[in-house]
């Protein structure tokens, strides 16, 4: 990962499309100062053409072969006159369009659906104004939070039922124990996003006070819950519709998985156009739920709130404190989403972190409100889960028995259930970003998309969600399980990073802060045990392998960029080394590349003696002696410096025609040793080769290889291994002749040898394989 260490992992960078392109630290540009003052190349600074553009007027429209942005498209920021233009921007060139053109109809025509799907593209400038405004982030960041309350009570109740009717009563006082959660995580979170005004996600808190670990631990969990939250999301609302619409059951798999695909098209629109989308559902929603707790309200109270007596249901299960804790810890999931709001502070408008403050309040204000109201009113009107319809569905047929009302709450509540995902869409991919920053995930999740948004981490948020979707039928009762001890895994741990953060910066009231997050921690870590013993059989165990399975692999990732980062980074000359004087291996190069690392088609140096490379081509890899000791095959990697580079050309020719013609003018061009091989089936053709070779007067050095099998690809790799093990300090630059083709069938019709070749010698050092095209416009 060069330009940046691995380790880097700051909460206070602003997301940005820079961050594919971190800066040099200092200590690597002055390493780039040392080796720069060590170039000597010779090259004349002036060009035979203005790269600039600025001098042309008119500029060449592109070949049929093109599929690139025109060069008519792009526009020099430097006016007419030479100055610089309205914009004040530097002296260079800007792309005007944001891809390459499609080269096909049927391409066309998708890039245009697309483009009516998402939307045209953003600049990179409009990053600011696609941020939120606080009553847009209320309902983009809440609808998790808020309509987990259509479900919660009732996963609650589902456990306690088991003991029977006489059980039910306990759900009061574990309700009340549950508000006091919530008001002890909302608060404790409320105190998180000033400390960490830039991002305070529970991988970024747990990782920066508890260690690395810690925070790759609340990564996996918080990714597991993501996805789990897009799967149980719809899935209840798939129930709702079902509750509504019975005829709708046996399509409750495509009708989800369809769900899903258009959040997914929605919140690939950017953040701006998705909060448009879901302002006017959870609005509704928590109108309709107002609605229904006030009417039912009224009606308790014409009844003096005495409450209905329950069906009697007959007990399953012994009322145990196993029981309890079990009924508690899925009511819990009521909390889901309530750390939306800290990990998406970037995504606020100016001042970010206190509008997110302010946000996070009215969330959790919602949600206690909503939550005990709903819980209280099932209560009083004497209701219990039975298979086939929700309790709120239930709550709403008691409480509006005529009228559209019914129909009014069921439509809000699937739609703020389905939509209810986008919590999770909005989330997920910015997790990936901070973890692709520290190199804990694939840096391709730094990509922000044409619409500004994390578009590769959506669609791995969709495509994950999707599996488990149709994995387990739809069924939220399946999915809940699975639900609660990945969300307060990271709850715990997110906390208890508070408590190290307000210790070690003790600051003013720190203990009172303190106190706050560690009693969080406590509620949070108890709900995580008793969620993962209780619920361990019921499902709760795929979460407790796949987290340090997830934390393993988050760790394989990091190891691989740390190595990447280290094979990259400059290294600054050897004390004392002169311009033009190769280094010892000891003094500067790297260790030798292990045979394991040479390809299958290669042979180790070792077992490569300088007998099997023909003498016509041996001559050409002789070594002077002031060239130094030679080095270790894949030491010729090391070289940053072009008077200590020493090239061989070598350019494949399978028969003298234009393409090859183009090839070998192109290697001799280069002014350097060029040496041509030619494979042939049998002794015979080899000969009528050569006497064709001698007809256009022998300019180049010819070795020809009898291929008596007919393999071409393996021989030809073989052979430029031999000579890479002979001279390893030597690059070898293979010039492959290649034929363009416009249209794309007309590829199937010929074998693809450059492409092969290339494939073949990647893996093995000091080896560059270019192309020289020929196109061909039929």
């Amino acid at each position: 990962m060069p330009g940046r260490s691995v380790d880097d992992d700051r909460s206070d960078t602003v997301v940005t499309p820079s961050a594919e392109f971190p800066p040099l630290d200092p200590a690597e540009v002055d390493t780039l100062r040392r080796v720069g003052a060590q170039w000597r190349t010779g090259v004349p600074r002036a060009l035979p053409v203005d790269p600039t553009l600025g001098r042309y007027r008119s500029r060449p429209a592109p070949g049929r072969f093109s599929r690139l942005t025109p060069i008519a498209l792009f526009r020099s920021e430097r006016d007419d006159r030479g100055g610089r233009d309205d914009r004040g921007g530097r002296d260079g060139l800007v792309a005007a369009e944001p891809a390459n053109r499609p080269d096909s109809r049927l391409g066309r025509r998708l890039d245009r659906i697309r483009r009516a799907v998402l939307g045209p593209p953003l600049t990179s400038a409009a990053v600011l104004h696609e941020r939120m405004r606080k009553l847009v982030a209320l309902p983009v960041l809440s609808s998790d939070l808020l309509s987990s309350v259509a479900y919660g009570p009732e996963a609650l109740l589902t456990v306690l039922v088991l003991a029977g009717s006489g059980a039910l009563g306990l759900a009061l006082p574990l309700s009340a124990g549950l508000v006091l959660l919530m008001v002890a995580v909302g608060i404790s979170y409320r105190q998180t996003i000033p400390a960490y005004p830039h991002g305070a996600g529970s991988y970024l808190v747990a990782g920066d006070n508890l260690g690395a670990g810690a925070g790759l631990t609340a990564a996996a969990g918080l990714m597991l819950d993501y996805v789990l939250t897009v799967s149980v999301s719809t899935a209840a609302g798939m129930h709702a519709v079902t509750s509504a619409l019975p005829g709708l059951t046996p399509f409750t798999v495509p009708l989800g998985v369809l769900v899903i695909l258009l959040l997914l098209a929605g919140n690939l629109r950017g953040v701006r156009a998705a909060g448009n989308i879901f302002v006017l559902p959870t609005y509704a929603f928590v109108a309709a739920v107002l609605g229904l707790l006030v009417v039912g309200y009224l009606r308790a109270a014409g009844r003096g709130f005495a409450p209905v007596a329950p069906p009697v249901v007959p007990a399953s299960e012994g009322l145990g404190l196993l029981l309890v804790l079990r009924a508690f810890a899925s009511g819990a999931v009521s909390m889901t989403g309530i750390e939306a709001v800290s990990n998406a502070v970037p995504a606020f408008r100016p001042t970010e972190w206190r509008n997110a403050r302010t946000t996070l309040a009215w969330m959790v204000a919602m949600l206690v409100v909503l939550f005990a109201g709903l819980t209280l009113l099932i209560h009083l009107a004497g209701l219990v889960p039975r298979p086939g319809e929700t309790l709120l569905s239930q709550l709403a047929r008691v409480t509006f028995p005529t009228g559209p009302w019914y129909a009014v709450v069921q439509a809000a509540t699937a739609l703020i259930l389905l939509l209810a995902a986008n919590t999770a869409f909005n989330d997920f991919p910015r997790l990936l970003f901070f973890m692709a920053r520290a190199g804990h995930a694939p840096r391709r999740f730094l990509h922000l998309g044409d619409r500004l948004a994390f578009g590769n981490g959506l669609v791995a948020l969709a495509g994950t969600a999707t599996v488990v979707f149709v994995a387990f039928d739809g069924y939220t009762e399946k999915l809940i399980p699975l639900y609660a001890v990945g969300v307060f895994l990271a709850f715990t741990l997110s906390q208890s990073g508070m408590v190290v953060h307000w210790r070690r910066h003790r600051g003013v009231g720190w203990r009172r802060r303190a106190l706050v997050n560690g009693v969080g921690a406590v509620l949070c870590g108890l709900v995580l045990l008793t969620a993962a013993v209780a619920k361990f059989a019921e499902g709760a165990w795929v979460v407790v392998v796949a987290v340090p399975l997830l934390v393993l692999l988050f760790h394989r990732v990091h190891r691989h960029y740390r190595a990447l980062h280290a094979a990259l980074a400059l290294r600054p000359p050897p004390g004392g080394r002169q311009p033009g004087v190769r280094p010892s291996p000891v003094a500067a190069g790297p260790p030798a590349v292990p045979p394991s690392a040479v390809p299958s088609l290669a042979v180790p140096p070792s077992a490569v003696p300088p007998s099997a490379v023909p003498p016509s081509a041996a001559s050409l890899l002789a070594v002077p002696p002031s060239a130094g000791p030679v080095r270790a095959a894949g030491s010729v990697e090391w070289e940053e410096v072009p008077q200590e580079l020493r090239h061989l050309v070598v350019v494949p020719v399978a028969r003298l025609n234009r393409a090859s013609m183009r090839a070998l003018a192109y290697a001799v061009s280069l002014g350097r040793p060029t040496l041509a091989v030619h494979l042939a089936p049998e002794e015979a053709e080899a000969d009528r080769f050569r006497e064709q070779w001698r007809a256009w007067g022998d300019h180049v050095r010819l070795e020809t290889i009898v291929s008596p099998y007919r393999a071409v690809i393996g021989p030809l790799a073989h052979y430029l291994a031999a000579l890479h093990a002979v001279a390893p300090e030597l690059v070898l630059t293979v010039v492959v002749p290649e034929v363009v083709l416009r249209r794309p069938w007309h590829r199937l019709l010929h074998s693809r040898t450059g492409h092969r070749l290339r494939r073949a010698l990647r893996a093995l050092p000091g080896v560059v394989v270019t192309s020289i095209p020929v196109h061909v416009v039929d």
